[in-house]
């Protein structure tokens, strides 16, 4: 989900911003290539305004005094690639590819609002003609898998919401989590189309003014803080799932590369180290660990799809992904409430996880993001 960042506080957050903030910072694209964003809390300046079509690199740099947010856009604000959470002072570079047309580079500082807007061009072809077919195949299973995901997610939510609606607050409580699973594992697919994520995942720290509060984080604090549910919490509980079936019914639009594959996977990561670990994300129910699973399982299935191509233009960057997984997996299922279940979603409270603990997550977490950060450079290579 995205979130504003400004006031944490915890040592850990800001460990794991800088880190994966910086872990991209080195780049194969020439920087005469490269268009050169310069973030800050005022201004974004481009290079340059106009780009051929095709593998297209930004080399950002946050010159402002907080956390940033860039993103390439199409015209109706649909975004082609993203990152979030550039710290002040700090470098990235994203990879894309974008065809023919009109777009916009954006500049959210703070993680907020409209943004910052430059004009760019894309000339030319539509930039992906010699694509490797193994990478369409890729493309082609991944919108499956996120059109399955969105499918499996209604019955899950609908049984959250009858919950809510028949005043049920255990029930909910227990529908809860798993409602939320298919999310997870494909938000950056949902954060795509710009408007849904601040409908259904936003936390009451990132509402923008004059926002209402909606979606699985206000029903979340009715819950566990609250602890009631009224006619106010059943009418908003209504509302996620008509909200959630626009989601479902736009999956099939998402414009999805192999490199929005590469940087969606990576900002899976970015995800648990802002919010998961910190124990941000469900900071009332404490179910982070089921939301930090999905994350990792949306990662993971990007990366595999990719890795037939991956493998063959960077076969040491592959084998220390394979690495990196399996230990994150294996230190997961350290949290399960029943060791010997490797496939259920029933892990312990989030609460129950100490300081050292949280710390050693987040170290595993920034192990995986480091190699992970290169993925869509060596896709198309």
């Amino acid at each position: 989900m995205r979130a504003v960042r400004l006031t944490v506080t915890a040592a850990a957050t800001a460990a794991a911003l800088t880190a994966l903030s910086a872990c991209t910072a080195k780049s194969d694209a020439k920087d005469g290539d490269a268009v050169r964003v310069t973030a800050a809390d005022s201004r974004c300046e481009t290079s340059t305004k106009s780009v051929p079509a095709g593998q297209v690199t930004l080399k950002i740099e946050n010159k402002g005094s907080q956390a940033t947010e860039v993103e390439i856009l199409f015209p109706d604000d649909r975004i082609v690639s993203e990152k979030e959470n550039i710290g002040p002072g700090t470098r990235y570079t994203l990879t894309a590819e974008v065809k023919a047309g009109s777009y916009e580079v954006a500049c959210r500082p703070g993680m907020k609002g409209h943004g910052i807007r430059q004009k760019l061009t894309v000339t030319g072809g539509g930039g992906s003609a010699e694509r490797d077919p193994k990478l369409d195949t890729a493309v082609a299973e991944y919108r499956r898998y996120a059109q399955d995901q969105a499918d499996e997610t209604l019955p899950r939510t609908e049984a959250f919401v009858k919950a809510v609606k028949a005043g049920d607050l255990d029930g909910a409580k227990k529908a809860y989590a798993l409602s939320r699973l298919g999310w997870e594992r494909t938000e950056p697919v949902a954060e795509s189309f710009g408007d849904i994520d601040p409908k259904v995942d936003v936390r009451e720290d990132g509402l923008e003014d004059g926002q209402k509060w909606t979606g699985w984080h206000r029903l979340e604090k009715a819950l566990w803080h609250d602890k009631k549910i009224g006619a106010e919490e059943k009418a908003l509980a209504d509302r996620l799932v008509t909200d959630l079936k626009d989601w479902q019914s736009r999956v099939g639009k998402a414009e999805i590369t192999p490199t929005s594959m590469a940087n969606g996977a990576k900002e899976l990561l970015d995800e648990v180290a802002t919010g998961k670990v910190t124990g941000e994300e469900d900071r009332y129910a404490h179910t982070d660990l089921v939301d930090f699973k999905g994350n990792v399982e949306g990662a993971q299935k990007a990366y595999e799809l990719l890795k037939p191509v991956a493998a063959h233009n960077d076969p040491a960057l592959t084998r220390e992904l394979d690495k990196q997984f399996r230990t994150l997996d294996a230190l997961l299922d350290t949290y399960r409430t029943d060791p010997a279940d490797r496939t259920g979603y029933d892990f312990i409270s989030y609460e129950k996880v100490g300081k050292d603990r949280r710390k050693e997550l987040s170290d595993a977490v920034n192990a995986l993001a480091e190699p992970l950060s290169k993925l869509a450079a060596a896709v198309v290579k």
